[in-house]
């Protein structure tokens, strides 16, 4: 999945907009802050497995799962 770039957009399984990429941290898929979401989730970084990432096409970056289970939160240390 070498082809991940920053500010492509990542999409689950069903189509919804889940974030936009920031970089790829190892193992992982960084999404910008911007779409970290309100409340508790404010201000925050998001972060992808990228064993979820089912396809790369164009500017997109497809996901094998649906958005609400693909996030999982963590705070940026």
């Amino acid at each position: 999945m070498n082809e991940i770039r920053e500010h492509m957009e990542v999409i689950g399984a069903d189509g919804v907009h889940i974030g936009t990429v920031d970089r790829v941290e190892g193992n992982r898929i960084k999404l910008t802050r911007k779409d970290s979401g309100e409340g508790s989730h404010r201000g925050h970084h998001h972060f992808i497995d990228k064993g979820l990432v089912a396809d790369v096409e164009g500017n997109k970056v497809r996901l094998s799962a649906v958005g609400a289970v693909a996030v999982t939160l963590e705070e940026e240390k």
